[in-house]
């Protein structure tokens, strides 16, 4: 099962984009401002809390997504695993990139602010559902994370 996060665009502040389940459109992505310099490492150019994560065409590789407990969102956390650079990395509710700390926000609808108050939880809901039917048929869910520049 493949999620491919697909950022639209971006200003200094944040990231905007659409997640899809294989190539199906599922909700809409907020994450912080984008800072990624392919030929550096991510400590060169990450500024903690406000950095959203590398791409995955800086990594060669896609992310796995997992359902894990967080102490500070609870049981069944989606958890994008394996994130140079970072560590604890979700997707989780919230409106703002002041929400986000490096995870990325995921909403129903968005705004020039970000997403649109009322539509996170839902969209985290959605997502977790997926995720979980592919735990119980023993699939992988990967992910894959594509910059404004590159087409899905």
């Amino acid at each position: 099962m493949k999620l491919t996060l697909q950022r639209t665009h971006a200003n200094e502040l944040r990231t905007w984009g659409k997640l899809f389940l294989d190539g199906v459109f599922v909700c809409y992505t907020l994450e912080d401002a984008m800072r990624e310099v392919r030929s550096q490492s991510v400590s060169v150019w990450k500024v903690q809390g406000a950095t959203a994560i590398p791409s995955t065409t800086f990594t060669e590789r896609p992310y796995i997504v997992t359902l894990e407990n967080s102490p500070r969102f609870g049981p069944d956390t989606l958890t994008i695993n394996d994130v140079p650079g970072y560590s604890g990395v979700r997707m989780h509710a919230g409106n703002t990139e002041a929400d986000t700390e490096g995870c990325v926000l995921l909403g129903q609808a968005i705004n020039a602010a970000g997403i649109t108050g009322g539509t996170s939880r839902p969209a985290v809901e959605q997502v977790k559902k997926i995720v979980k039917q592919a735990r119980d048929l023993h699939r992988v869910v990967q992910l894959e994370i594509l910059n404004t520049t590159e087409v899905a």
